[in-house]
């Protein structure tokens, strides 16, 4: 048995982030294709929903580390 990352951009902040796909909080993009969002950036957009009284963000368990390869 193996692990897999997935590598790729912050659709926000364009920063380098490894991934699990199935579980990494994402946005889509205007062609509705999921784009992951990195740590800081859920962070940032957390801060700012509780300052404005909405519901945070969740990160799943796992969401930035390595997942079963048989998942691929």
């Amino acid at each position: 048995m193996g692990f897999a990352f997935v590598h790729g951009s912050c659709f926000v902040c364009g920063g380098f982030v490894s991934f699990n796909p199935h579980t990494v909080p994402s946005v889509r993009d205007d062609q509705n294709v999921r784009q992951p969002v990195c740590r800081a950036c859920v962070l940032r957009a957390n801060h700012k929903a509780a300052s404005e009284g909405v519901d945070a963000f969740v990160i799943p368990d796992g969401a930035y580390e390595p997942f079963d390869e048989r998942e691929l």
